[in-house]
């Protein structure tokens, strides 16, 4: 089994200090670099190429989502895990849309953040449970508001199955292997679950299936 590389960025050195404390005690895990800001984390990541991205959202001089943005842009292998203190949708949204695959919260429990940076590694999305719950009572209170059932019961059996394997991050053409599937039928069946539940585009189908629990 190959060693998981991990950059670290984050402004407060405390906080870089127990990342690498804590994840180069993991077997199989290593910290290869540490960043103050989000432009020397872009910048050693192209150096570097690690494996997974542990970045801050809020960091002097580019902020964590931008960075991860370029990041995945130089290197769509790196895994982003998004660090923040709140747990905010819009923070979560925009994350997810420029590619990242995991969001803690900055109070995740130690087995919290290496499980992210295992799952994240394989290419996963990984998110606190605080996030998944706060998420899902959101959605349980709009549908509530709205006087609907749940959206989900319009899917059928295998919209469900394309549903969850592009949460999971995998592509058409991936999602059409595993099910035995042409990538043409895979992309209907993703073109109707996203019409049937209002959805506009692969960040919304992640946090969809969040919600729902179809993943963790």
């Amino acid at each position: 089994m190959s060693t998981i590389r991990i950059l670290v960025a984050d402004d407060h050195g405390i906080v870089r200090k127990g990342l690498r404390f804590l994840l180069d005690r993991q077997p199989g895990m290593e910290v290869v670099g540490e960043a103050r800001e989000g432009r020397e984390a872009v910048r050693l990541s192209e150096g570097l190429a690690p494996d997974v991205a542990i970045l801050d959202v809020a960091m002097p001089l580019l902020n964590g989502i931008d960075a991860a943005a370029q990041i995945i842009k130089k290197n769509p292998d790196t895994g982003i895990v998004m660090l923040s203190m709140y747990a905010d949708e819009s923070y979560l949204v925009r994350a997810l849309s420029v590619g990242a695959k995991g969001y803690l919260l900055k109070d995740s429990a130690e087995v919290e953040i290496v499980k992210a940076v295992k799952v994240v590694s394989q290419g996963r999305p990984f998110f606190s449970p605080q996030i998944a719950q706060s998420l899902l009572e959101d959605y349980v209170r709009t549908l509530q508001q709205r006087g609907v059932q749940d959206s989900y019961d319009l899917l059928t059996e295998r919209e469900r199955e394309v549903l969850q394997l592009l949460a999971e991050g995998k592509s058409n053409k991936e999602a059409a292997s595993i099910l035995d599937l042409s990538t043409y039928t895979v992309e209907t069946h993703r073109t109707n679950l996203m019409h049937k539940l209002n959805l506009h585009n692969t960040a919304e189908i992640v946090l969809y299936a969040v919600r729902k629990k179809i993943i963790a």
